[in-house]
């Protein structure tokens, strides 16, 4: 491959869509379980969601989906989109509202930069629901590159986490 300027530090990604089978389901998901605000609705085969009125960080459609089934296994695609929480505690509330409407993890990890769970949407979309810990706390290696890893997450403890305001 040829050498190129790398990207840009300030590049993100802005925004994912998802083809599903069922609107109302998927809404039912990413806004009555997750806590995502519905922004607008594309007649009735879309919806724009997101977090603090963002135009939309997930779309959502039925496009070439409606009442479709999920990729078989041994296929491409997307293997799972992840939504990055600002705090510990916010992960912590984002677990609570799993357990209250009964949603199975698929897995829950500290991978050493982050805490992660996972899980899958009632299309069978992977979610990563996790937060970043400080740069200053990622372990590295002796020459000082990031030394990530999969160890298992205390949910217990994640559950238990407070809210900085709530420890005052």
């Amino acid at each position: 491959m040829p050498v190129t300027a790398p990207i840009p530090a300030g590049t993100r990604i802005g925004h994912v869509h998802l083809k599903v089978s069922d609107i109302q389901r998927a809404l039912d998901f990413y806004c009555g379980v997750l806590g995502f605000e519905l922004q607008q609705m594309y007649g009735k085969q879309a919806a724009f969601i997101s977090a603090g009125g963002y135009h939309h960080h997930i779309g959502l459609n039925t496009w070439e989906s409606a009442g479709g089934s999920p990729p078989p296994p041994g296929t491409t695609g997307l293997y799972h989109v992840a939504i990055l929480y600002p705090t510990r505690a916010d992960l912590a509330d984002a677990l609570k509202r799993l357990v209250a409407q009964k949603v199975q993890l698929d897995g829950a990890a500290d991978h050493g930069v982050s805490e992660a769970l996972y899980l899958h949407d009632p299309d069978m979309n992977g979610i990563e629901l996790y937060w970043d810990k400080p740069q200053s706390e990622w372990p590295r290696n002796r020459d000082g590159s990031i030394a990530m890893g999969t160890q298992r997450l205390d949910l217990n403890d994640l559950i238990n986490t407070k809210h900085e305001k709530e420890n005052a």
